[in-house]
């Protein structure tokens, strides 16, 4: 809504209502998240799936533009990289055009980490939505996009590839 339109209260109470209907569908795919990354969290750490998720959505990325993305201190996240390349999770290389650079790739089994954290995901949504009608499937769908939209986040393709 643009900030120059004016709410009254019916419309306020219509908004706050279907605000707490989506906290409590939020919580409801909160657990379906958590379900799905447990067993990667057995293998690394959550910053580290991020790391993954990161990585195998946008391709290989320089190490300052990955810590930037993770919103970390570059030199603590050079450790965190070295125990990834350690444990085979991503690889490091110089980069093509300026050998300074260090570029960082998923290797296949960070992709299959992500990969079957993802699947597992869709499975179980898929599982939910399979217990209600087609109607109310669309208009699931519908809502949803709707919202990703209005809450300016990216396009499904886009989330799929981020392992979301």
């Amino acid at each position: 809504m643009e900030q120059s339109e004016t709410m009254d209260s019916t419309q306020e109470e219509h908004v706050l209502s279907a605000a707490d209907a989506t906290l409590t569908t939020s919580r409801a795919l909160l657990g379906i998240i958590a379900r799905s990354v447990s067993s990667a969290l057995e293998e690394v750490t959550l910053p580290q799936f991020r790391v993954l998720v990161i990585l195998a959505g946008s391709g290989a990325m320089r190490i300052g533009a990955l810590a930037a993305r993770m919103k970390a201190v570059p030199s603590t996240f050079s450790r965190t990289i070295d125990r990834m390349v350690a444990e085979g999770w991503v690889e490091r290389a110089a980069s093509v055009e300026n050998r300074r650079e260090v570029i960082i790739d998923v290797t296949s089994k960070g992709w299959r980490l992500v990969h079957g954290a993802t699947e597992l995901r869709r499975r179980e949504i898929a599982d939910v939505l399979a217990t209600m009608s087609k109607k109310d499937r669309n208009a699931v769908a519908s809502a949803l996009s709707k919202f990703s939209v209005a809450a300016g986040e990216p396009a499904d393709d886009d989330l799929l590839g981020l392992g979301l």
